[in-house]
């Protein structure tokens, strides 16, 4: 019974993600945003109950790439296309198809590859290799979270489809690139040999109080300047 602790898991992130999917058509989007919230825990928590009982199964390893391109593919595609259509129509998202902004799910399609492409790599057992989805996900949450609260008056920025375009593509590229990026699986709790996620994780907690909403992507973003810089200068976090 205890390999299956995972898999209900993984699939409390499935259902939470198909939660946020209908309160983000209902226009929910603080609602939308706990239930993604729930799902990343879910997420984190399969992955770390499967290690602490070391029950492992090919079903678990599907299953949860199932769950994950619900909730880290298809809901932040649809974040991106409600952010796009609502910056061509400035009258809210509707039920009409906004053909302009579709591109938003380029997003959920190199999502599904970038799952994919995971479940056959055997180098990414301890880092990444590419922008894992729920990064990217977390990422455009909060944009959703800046043009929801209009925080520092960036809501009309961020809201332009020109830029979200842009987000779409560069996102979508770095989930799949060759770019190694730490994880947060530690071999040990001490501070040598994980410097740069504590210090990491130290930036984070103060960005929260600083920039509020905003606080959410430029975490992310601070991520992505880590390990690029790391990768460009020869360095790699094991």
């Amino acid at each position: 019974m205890k390999k299956w602790i995972p898999n209900a898991l993984t699939l409390l992130n499935l259902f939470l993600g198909c939660c946020a999917l209908m309160a983000l058509f209902t226009q929910d989007y603080l609602l939308a945003i706990g239930f993604i919230a729930g799902g990343l825990v879910a997420d984190f928590l399969d992955g770390a109950v499967a290690r602490l009982l070391q029950v492992h199964s090919p079903l678990g390893k599907e299953l949860d790439s199932f769950a994950d391109m619900v909730t880290f593919g298809v809901v932040p595609g649809l974040i991106l296309y409600i952010l796009i259509a609502e910056g061509f129509s400035g009258g809210g998202f509707s039920g009409q198809l906004q053909w302009s902004a579709l591109p938003a799910f380029v997003l959920s399609a190199f999502s599904g590859l970038r799952l994919a492409k995971f479940n056959l790599d055997t180098r990414q057992s301890q880092t990444f290799l590419g922008l894992p989805t729920p990064s990217a996900t977390i990422f455009v949450v909060g944009l959703l979270l800046i043009w929801h609260f209009n925080s520092f008056e960036l809501s009309n920025f961020v809201g332009q489809p020109i830029l979200l375009y842009g987000v779409t593509l560069v996102l979508s590229y770095l989930l799949v690139c060759e770019i190694p990026m730490f994880s947060f699986k530690l071999k040990a709790l001490g501070w040598k040999g994980n410097e740069v996620r504590f210090s990491f994780l130290g930036i984070s907690i103060l960005l929260v109080p600083l920039l509020r909403e905003a606080a959410v992507s430029a975490i992310i973003l601070i991520y992505l300047l880590i390990n690029i810089s790391l990768h460009l200068r020869g360095r790699k976090v094991n």
